[in-house]
């Protein structure tokens, strides 16, 4: 199996464990189900933003640990004082390092935050609200059209937000009216490698109406201002953020000279 296969596999599982756990009606009695959700699409469209989706992420499965001992408090504060439009923090435990813990630390700050995980089952929806998340990935690879059309109108009857990721022109046909956001990974999920032209070459494929947003492999200014050129409004970093020594002081420094170009 390749990468994407074995995480799916092993969410089905830890999918089952977690329900096991707590019934759906348990997560629906959480403080942070009944928070109020903040929108990630008005926060992208701001024309004083800098469009930046701030990933918190120790590891990846590909590189291994970027920033072990990283302290969720400190960064995803420092990313939202200097001006993120959105956290994403990732809660996969085996193959990102990260919990369900690291989102409701990141839930102390007062902007969009999506749950980055691999969701293959309704539960998890329910769940990300639960934590408090505002928004849900939905990843075109490991789901089916219709799958990504049942979870997307969840979320939305949650007053979520859901952010549909693209790697190919063949998963365009997973667009739906219940999807408003759509990402495209330069990273194939198969096997790991960057291709940062993937979001430029798709860009007109998506629909005008969608908000589009550019993931991985964006590592300076002149990246984020040639999608830009190209109408994306949201941008995804997180390994190139988190390799850094200071964290948030680099940050600030970069969505400084973001602001001074555009």
């Amino acid at each position: 199996m390749n990468i994407l296969d074995t995480i799916v596999a092993h969410k089905l599982k830890e999918v089952e464990e977690r329900r096991k756990q707590i019934s759906i009606l348990g997560l629906e009695k959480r403080s942070n189900f009944s928070m109020p959700v903040r929108t990630l699409s008005a926060s992208l469209i701001r024309a004083d933003g800098s469009g930046i989706i701030a990933e918190f992420k120790r590891k990846s499965p590909s590189k291994g640990f970027i920033k072990q001992n990283a302290d969720v408090k400190e960064i995803t504060g420092a990313y939202t004082e200097f001006g993120a439009a959105c956290l994403s923090v990732l809660t996969d435990i085996e193959f990102f390092g990260g919990g369900d813990e690291d989102l409701l630390t990141a839930r102390k700050n007062d902007i969009p935050i999506l749950r980055k995980d691999f969701v293959v089952d309704e539960y998890q929806i329910v769940e990300a609200k639960s934590l408090g998340a505002d928004v849900i990935l939905l990843i075109a690879a490991c789901l089916k059209p219709d799958q990504v059309k049942r979870f997307s109108g969840l979320a939305a009857s949650l007053g979520m937000e859901a952010i549909l990721e693209l790697h190919s022109e063949d998963e365009l046909e997973h667009i739906c009216d219940e999807v408003k956001i759509v990402g495209v990974n330069n990273r194939d999920l198969k096997t790991f490698k960057v291709d940062i032209e993937r979001s430029l070459k798709m860009a007109e494929k998506i629909p005008n109406d969608k908000i589009k947003i550019a993931e991985s492999g964006i590592n300076t200014v002149d990246d984020i201002l040639i999608f830009r050129n190209n109408g994306f409004k949201g941008f995804l970093i997180g390994e190139h953020f988190m390799k850094q020594s200071d964290t948030g002081l680099y940050f600030k420094n970069f969505v400084e000279e973001l602001k001074s170009r555009i």
